[in-house]
């Protein structure tokens, strides 16, 4: 089977559609499928495996979209499978480009529409933004309804989607992969306790309330571990509590070994999202033995979170109050969080969407 993978963003760039695109491409490689991604940024050299076809991202949307496009047609002329990894950056060309003979699949881990309003300060989770439903929302049905199947991470984001939007093709959930767990003993709380933020700084991820619930948290440190354009408003956070600034560090993203040395570094991760619809960083965490504690707005399965704590964390009382909560009951929360997790390697996410695209093709 030929399958293109088309993903707006793809390693070295950091964030959960690059994670994934990368770990599919190398599993159906893998299984002996020829692989294409294709991605906007500079030349990346083809692996031994799979070959990877960059688009220049200078120029307006327009111009990106349809040189996307050109390329998404070069590369997916005799392909069984195309399957986008994000509504427009990827979406958009995959429509553009008006393919003939491959199915098409839009994998779905995230709102589009909602992240951006965030970005613009709208302050509310995405289910509110679904049952407020304004214009803009509504904007991207007629891209959902040019692809052939759209598969959701979460049933809790695919539910949102079914109620709000008429027509779509049919739907299925795969959920995401998790990683293989590292076998140690149960963390033991150091003193101050060592609170960890890991991830990319966006507006939904609601990091500064993390800064301001610090003032409440006096025998606490917190470290942010990432990157991106958020990192503005958590500046703005610690100028307005400069009382807290000597406990607050900040380090560049991690990967492979170093990832694995902060998780043991640090005693809780804290996902204070709006919402969270399929967080990476909770996953590799919880399989690293690292206690978490994540908004209750996820997509998360009950399975996927077993050794994790949900709470509400939306405002820095909140956060307050459930990291207390945690560290009260470390030692339970400790020994949850060792116990190995569900096994759900790339192997079996990579299985289950050859399995869809059998029933497609």
């Amino acid at each position: 089977m030929k399958i293109v993978l088309a993903t707006g963003i793809f390693p070295p760039d950091i964030g959960g559609p690059a994670t994934y695109a990368a770990n599919l491409a190398r599993e159906f490689a893998r299984i002996g499928h020829r692989v294409t991604v294709v991605t906007y940024g500079a030349a990346r050299p083809a692996t031994a495996d799979y070959g990877v076809r960059a688009v220049a991202k200078d120029g307006g949307p327009l111009l990106r979209w349809r040189r996307y496009a050109a390329a998404l047609r070069e590369e997916a002329k005799d392909a069984d499978v195309v399957e986008a990894f994000s509504s427009v950056s990827a979406g958009i060309p995959t429509v553009f480009a008006r393919l003939r003979g491959p199915k098409l699949v839009l994998r779905l881990g995230g709102d589009f529409p909602w992240e951006r309003a965030t970005d613009r300060g709208y302050p509310k989770s995405l289910r509110a933004w679904f049952t407020e439903m304004p214009a803009s929302a509504r904007l991207i049905a007629p891209i959902l309804r040019r692809f052939d199947h759209l598969v959701f991470s979460t049933s809790y984001q695919r539910e949102l989607y079914e109620k709000a939007y008429a027509g779509l093709p049919p739907t299925s959930v795969i959920e995401n992969a998790l990683p293989e767990p590292v076998a140690a003993a149960p963390h033991a709380l150091g003193r101050p306790a060592r609170l960890l933020s890991f991830g990319r700084f966006v507006a939904f991820k609601n990091l500064p309330v993390l800064v301001r619930a610090l003032r409440d948290l006096p025998d606490c440190t917190l470290t942010f571990v990432g990157e991106g354009p958020a990192e503005g408003s958590i500046q703005q956070a610690l100028a307005g509590h400069p009382d807290v600034a000597p406990r607050v560090s900040f380090r560049p993203t991690a990967h492979g070994q170093e990832k694995a040395e902060v998780f043991a570094a640090h005693d809780l991760l804290v996902v204070p999202s709006l919402t969270d619809i399929s967080p990476n960083a909770a996953l590799e965490a919880r399989s690293a033995g690292l206690p978490v504690l994540l908004t209750r707005e996820t997509g998360l399965s009950d399975r996927l979170t077993a050794g994790m704590r949900l709470a509400d964390l939306e405002t820095p009382a909140a956060v307050a109050a459930a990291v207390r909560g945690a560290l009260a009951d470390y030692a339970e929360l400790a020994a949850e969080a060792a116990r190995p997790p569900l096994a759900r390697g790339w192997d079996i996410v990579a299985a289950e969407h050859l399995a869809l695209f059998s029933r497609l093709a």
